[in-house]
């Protein structure tokens, strides 16, 4: 049976080692059949040190082919956001709960549009962001988005019910505090793009004075 058909990272997580040695490993991953088709693995990237960490979802299209998370258009959205919110995006950890590009394509060289990944391969993908956190230690969890909500919390999470508020949840054994919002690119999708920018920069402030 092919590794992929089990659905889980574990056997291809380091037992030691930074975040370099998880990064390498994570480039070989197998776990779950999403490897197939995406240019690369797309790792989490940031300060060892970071007090925050945030979660999105998935690499988008601009992701998968430079390799490294929030680079495309809703990463930018974020940074702006983060920065008008008093956070340094320079001193956070960015990473996403599933590590490989899911999209659709009509044919070759056509758009590749961004689908939504299955509970069962954010579950395969779970042990890189264990060890993400027991790496990073950080103090407090950003949570972009339903996806990455259900993840970490669950799949009853509703993102619409806890954003912008802190709760206190034990993750991977661990207990962590977290402020969920919505994702940078549902902002860059709404009718009202700077209602919804407002109000996830209100999220995000709620997270800025929880650290202070």
């Amino acid at each position: 049976m092919a590794p992929e058909d089990d659905y889980t990272a574990q056997p291809f997580v380091p037992a030691r080692g930074g975040l370099e040695a998880l990064r390498k490993a994570a480039a070989e991953c197998r776990g779950c059949p999403l490897h197939r088709n995406a240019t690369q693995t797309v790792f989490g990237a940031g300060k060892a040190t970071a007090r925050v960490m945030l979660v999105g979802e998935q690499p988008g299209d601009q992701e998968d082919r430079q390799g490294k998370p929030f680079v495309g258009p809703a990463g930018k959205l974020l940074d702006r956001a983060l920065a008008e919110a008093g956070m340094d995006p320079a001193d956070t950890y960015v990473t996403n709960a599933v590590k490989h590009f899911k999209f659709t394509q009509a044919e070759p060289r056509k758009r590749r549009i961004h689908k939504a990944p299955t509970l069962r391969e954010m579950t395969a993908c779970g042990p890189w962001l264990a060890a993400e956190l027991a790496l990073v230690e950080p103090e407090l969890i950003v949570v972009l988005g339903a996806t990455a909500g259900k993840a970490l919390l669950g799949s009853s999470f509703r993102v619409t019910e806890v954003r912008g508020t802190v709760l206190e949840r034990e993750i991977h054994g661990r207990p962590e505090r977290l402020v969920p919002t919505v994702h940078p690119s549902a902002v860059l999708r709404a009718e009202d793009r700077e209602g919804a920018y407002r109000g996830l920069v209100s999220d995000l402030k709620t997270a800025a004075q929880a650290l202070s």
